[in-house]
Protein backbone atom coordinates (compact mmCIF):
# COMPACT_ATOMS: atom_id res chain seq x y z
CA UNK A 1 0.00 0.00 0.00
CA UNK A 2 1.95 3.41 -1.28
CA UNK A 3 1.88 6.34 1.67
CA UNK A 4 3.03 8.68 -0.79
CA UNK A 5 -0.26 7.93 -3.14
CA UNK A 6 -2.64 8.27 -0.48
CA UNK A 7 -1.86 12.10 -0.34
CA UNK A 8 -3.24 13.77 -2.79
CA UNK A 9 -1.07 16.91 -4.48
CA UNK A 10 -2.57 20.03 -3.61
CA UNK A 11 -2.76 22.62 -6.77
CA UNK A 12 -1.49 26.33 -6.12
CA UNK A 13 -3.25 28.88 -7.29
CA UNK A 14 -2.16 30.41 -10.47
CA UNK A 15 -1.54 26.37 -11.73
CA UNK A 16 -3.61 25.28 -14.29
CA UNK A 17 -4.06 21.43 -14.32
CA UNK A 18 -4.72 19.70 -18.23
CA UNK A 19 -5.40 16.28 -18.05
CA UNK A 20 -5.86 13.90 -21.15
CA UNK A 21 -5.63 10.64 -21.98
CA UNK A 22 -2.19 9.65 -21.71
CA UNK A 23 -0.46 12.88 -20.22
CA UNK A 24 -0.99 15.22 -17.72
CA UNK A 25 0.39 19.31 -18.21
CA UNK A 26 0.74 21.92 -15.64
CA UNK A 27 0.92 25.53 -16.78
CA UNK A 28 2.33 27.74 -14.12
CA UNK A 29 4.07 31.39 -13.54
CA UNK A 30 7.53 29.91 -14.46
CA UNK A 31 6.41 27.90 -17.80
CA UNK A 32 5.12 24.80 -18.87
CA UNK A 33 5.57 21.07 -17.92
CA UNK A 34 4.13 18.08 -19.25
CA UNK A 35 3.89 14.30 -18.41
CA UNK A 36 3.26 10.81 -19.59
CA UNK A 37 0.61 8.87 -17.86
CA UNK A 38 0.72 5.51 -17.06
CA UNK A 39 -2.17 2.95 -17.93
CA UNK A 40 -2.25 1.68 -14.61
CA UNK A 41 -3.76 4.39 -12.40
CA UNK A 42 -5.86 7.13 -12.98
CA UNK A 43 -6.00 10.90 -12.12
CA UNK A 44 -8.86 13.00 -10.89
CA UNK A 45 -8.50 16.65 -11.11
CA UNK A 46 -10.96 18.63 -8.53
CA UNK A 47 -10.66 21.21 -5.69
CA UNK A 48 -7.34 22.55 -6.39
CA UNK A 49 -6.43 18.80 -5.94
CA UNK A 50 -5.33 15.95 -7.79
CA UNK A 51 -5.87 12.60 -6.22
CA UNK A 52 -3.97 9.44 -8.01
CA UNK A 53 -5.73 5.95 -7.72
CA UNK A 54 -4.72 2.30 -8.97
CA UNK A 55 -6.84 0.68 -11.28
CA UNK A 56 -6.89 -2.63 -10.14
CA UNK A 57 -4.60 -4.12 -6.90
CA UNK A 58 -1.75 -5.81 -8.99
CA UNK A 59 1.77 -5.09 -7.81
CA UNK A 60 2.32 -3.83 -10.97
CA UNK A 61 -0.54 -0.67 -10.84
CA UNK A 62 0.40 -0.69 -6.80
CA UNK A 63 4.08 0.09 -7.72
CA UNK A 64 2.87 3.01 -10.00
CA UNK A 65 0.70 4.88 -8.26
CA UNK A 66 3.52 6.22 -5.85
CA UNK A 67 5.49 7.35 -8.39
CA UNK A 68 3.10 9.10 -10.90
CA UNK A 69 1.59 10.84 -7.76
CA UNK A 70 5.59 11.89 -7.39
CA UNK A 71 5.86 13.31 -10.50
CA UNK A 72 2.97 14.91 -10.49
CA UNK A 73 3.94 16.90 -7.34
CA UNK A 74 7.27 17.72 -9.08
CA UNK A 75 5.13 18.93 -12.07
CA UNK A 76 3.23 21.31 -10.40
CA UNK A 77 5.97 22.49 -7.86
CA UNK A 78 8.13 23.38 -10.84
CA UNK A 79 5.72 25.56 -12.77
CA UNK A 80 4.74 27.28 -9.60
CA UNK A 81 8.56 27.54 -7.66
CA UNK A 82 11.12 26.00 -9.74
CA UNK A 83 13.51 23.96 -8.01
CA UNK A 84 17.23 24.97 -6.65
CA UNK A 85 21.03 22.81 -6.30
CA UNK A 86 23.59 24.97 -5.00
CA UNK A 87 26.99 23.60 -5.19
CA UNK A 88 29.97 24.83 -3.60
CA UNK A 89 33.06 24.49 -4.61
CA UNK A 90 36.34 23.96 -2.06
CA UNK A 91 40.44 23.78 -2.93
CA UNK A 92 43.10 26.50 -3.86
CA UNK A 93 42.77 27.66 -7.22
CA UNK A 94 39.52 26.12 -7.52
CA UNK A 95 36.61 28.77 -9.18
CA UNK A 96 33.81 29.23 -11.50
CA UNK A 97 32.95 31.90 -13.41
CA UNK A 98 29.61 32.81 -15.83
CA UNK A 99 30.59 33.98 -19.31
CA UNK A 100 27.43 34.34 -21.02
CA UNK A 101 25.30 30.57 -21.92
CA UNK A 102 28.81 28.89 -20.88
CA UNK A 103 29.95 28.17 -17.00
CA UNK A 104 34.00 27.93 -16.97
CA UNK A 105 35.38 25.46 -14.04
CA UNK A 106 38.96 26.25 -12.78
CA UNK A 107 39.39 22.92 -11.00
CA UNK A 108 43.00 22.03 -10.93
CA UNK A 109 42.96 20.40 -14.30
CA UNK A 110 45.40 21.37 -16.77
CA UNK A 111 42.63 23.14 -18.63
CA UNK A 112 39.49 24.93 -18.18
CA UNK A 113 36.25 23.49 -18.06
CA UNK A 114 33.70 25.13 -20.37
CA UNK A 115 30.07 23.85 -19.69
CA UNK A 116 27.55 24.56 -21.76
CA UNK A 117 24.16 25.52 -20.09
CA UNK A 118 21.11 23.61 -21.39
CA UNK A 119 18.01 25.12 -22.33
CA UNK A 120 15.82 25.26 -19.23
CA UNK A 121 18.12 25.85 -16.47
CA UNK A 122 19.68 29.34 -15.18
CA UNK A 123 22.89 29.36 -13.45
CA UNK A 124 23.92 31.73 -10.98
CA UNK A 125 27.71 32.28 -9.52
CA UNK A 126 27.40 34.87 -6.84
CA UNK A 127 30.82 34.05 -5.62
CA UNK A 128 33.75 31.99 -7.50
CA UNK A 129 33.13 29.11 -5.49
CA UNK A 130 29.57 29.21 -5.35
CA UNK A 131 27.37 27.89 -8.09
CA UNK A 132 23.73 27.58 -7.99
CA UNK A 133 21.57 26.03 -10.30
CA UNK A 134 17.74 26.63 -10.95
CA UNK A 135 14.83 25.87 -13.02
CA UNK A 136 11.27 24.43 -13.51
CA UNK A 137 12.36 20.44 -14.26
CA UNK A 138 13.23 18.70 -11.11
CA UNK A 139 15.48 15.73 -12.92
CA UNK A 140 16.97 18.39 -15.30
CA UNK A 141 18.54 20.47 -12.59
CA UNK A 142 19.50 17.27 -10.80
CA UNK A 143 21.29 16.06 -13.65
CA UNK A 144 23.09 19.22 -14.45
CA UNK A 145 23.94 19.63 -11.09
CA UNK A 146 25.32 16.22 -10.76
CA UNK A 147 27.62 16.99 -14.07
CA UNK A 148 29.00 19.59 -12.71
CA UNK A 149 30.25 17.84 -9.50
CA UNK A 150 31.26 15.01 -11.52
CA UNK A 151 34.07 16.80 -12.64
CA UNK A 152 35.66 16.81 -9.73
CA UNK A 153 33.92 15.26 -7.28
CA UNK A 154 35.31 15.66 -3.38
CA UNK A 155 37.99 13.59 -2.44
CA UNK A 156 38.25 12.24 1.42
CA UNK A 157 41.66 13.47 2.59
CA UNK A 158 41.58 17.11 1.95
CA UNK A 159 37.90 18.07 1.10
CA UNK A 160 38.61 19.70 -1.98
CA UNK A 161 36.31 19.61 -5.18
CA UNK A 162 33.10 20.59 -5.87
CA UNK A 163 30.22 19.69 -3.18
CA UNK A 164 26.19 19.93 -2.71
CA UNK A 165 25.67 22.70 -0.07
CA UNK A 166 25.75 20.70 3.19
CA UNK A 167 26.52 17.33 2.18
CA UNK A 168 28.98 15.44 4.48
CA UNK A 169 32.32 14.20 3.21
CA UNK A 170 33.83 11.42 4.66
CA UNK A 171 37.22 12.38 5.96
CA UNK A 172 39.89 10.46 6.18
CA UNK A 173 43.46 10.27 7.88
CA UNK A 174 46.56 10.45 5.76
CA UNK A 175 49.59 8.61 6.12
CA UNK A 176 51.61 8.27 8.52
CA UNK A 177 55.30 8.34 9.05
Amino acid sequence: MSRIGNKPVIVPDGVTIELAAQAMTAKGKLGELSMAVVDQVEFSHADNQIVVTPKDQSKVSRSMWGMQRSLAQNLVTGVSEGFVKELEIQGVGYRAALQGKILKLQLGHSHDIDFPIPDGIKIECERPTAIKVMGIDKQKVGQVAAVIRSYRPPEPYKGKGVRYVGEYIFRKEGKKK
